[in-house]
């Protein structure tokens, strides 16, 4: 019996992991529509036959901010307030493309299923703190166990983000494309998002966008050095 709060905590993440993932799933299949666009398609042609594949299927989502995202089935998916951006002249199609070499990079890495997983765990873990904490210090444990879970979260995060970055500058630069573009998106991001101020470090899910450019331009100096 000494065991089964353990248990429950276990039963309880994989229960909010099969009902995030079918969530997602949900959310995602009802609004949203298979990417149609001569350039980014050629572009997503010459990545695909840089990994080995038939085809790079992107998918649009029908949703107003300007993001990209890998589901948790491996589909990769740009918001429509993205490509807006792009059909505005404000973002180019090799940008775009960095952008969906970087969610391959997720679904490749396996973070997108682990985030699913983490997620679900760390509301678990979250629930189990507050039950302890909160006996120790009335009022506030919650609180506390919430702070804690939220930066363990992030920095998990920031790491899948330098993982997935790397992956698609190796991508990109196989398929002829390059770097530039991603680390040209990566400067004009705040802007394009609005989210000029940044939260701190600890309390980030993404690095900042300097740190993000200054980590590519060191991995093309050890490539280099490899040459």
């Amino acid at each position: 019996m000494k065991f089964l709060p353990f248990l429950l905590i276990i039963g309880y993440a994989l229960l909010m992991y099969q009902f995030s993932a079918w969530r997602t799933r949900r959310e995602l299949d009802a609004h949203s529509t298979l990417l149609v666009d001569k350039r980014l398609n050629e572009l997503t042609s010459r990545m695909a036959s840089a990994v080995g594949l038939k085809r790079i299927r992107v998918h649009v989502y029908e949703i107003e901010p300007v993001n990209g995202l890998a589901a948790p089935d491996g589909r990769i998916f740009l918001t429509r307030g993205f490509l807006r951006k792009y059909h505005a002249g404000q973002v180019s199609a090799e940008e775009l493309a960095s952008v969906i070499a970087h969610e391959l990079g997720h679904v490749a890495l396996g973070h997108t299923r682990r985030r699913m997983i983490d997620f679900s765990g760390q509301n678990a873990i979250r629930v189990a703190l507050a039950t302890v904490l909160n006996r120790l210090l009335p009022g506030i444990g919650a609180l506390i166990a919430g702070a804690l879970v939220t930066v363990l979260a992030a920095s998990l995060s920031r790491a899948d983000e330098y993982e997935a970055d790397e992956y698609a500058a190796a991508l990109l630069t196989k398929a002829g494309i390059g770097t530039a573009p991603q680390k040209a998106l990566f400067a004009k991001l705040g802007a394009l998002t609005g989210h000029g101020g940044a939260p701190p470090v600890w309390l980030a899910s993404h690095p900042a966008a300097e740190d993000r450019i200054r980590a590519i331009e060191a991995l093309e100096e050890r490539w280099l050095a490899q040459r």
